[in-house]
């Protein structure tokens, strides 16, 4: 059993160094985006969310 861990973190560590990780620059620019669109996202849903409860109360009122 412990043959089989060392040789799981033997192979676990040479593929960690086959990863290509990306730079701080990459990683930076990537989260800008993330927010911008979640930003966009949630101001599209809270707009429609307020049309819609607006027209169902004309339409029930």
């Amino acid at each position: 059993m412990f043959e089989k861990i060392k040789q799981f973190l033997k192979e676990f560590r040479i593929e960690m160094k086959k990863v290509s990780w990306p730079t701080r620059k990459e990683i930076v620019a990537s989260t800008g985006v993330v927010l911008v669109v979640v930003l966009l996202v949630s101001f599209y849903l809270g707009a429609a969310d307020l049309l819609f409860s607006k027209l169902l109360k004309l339409m029930l009122s």
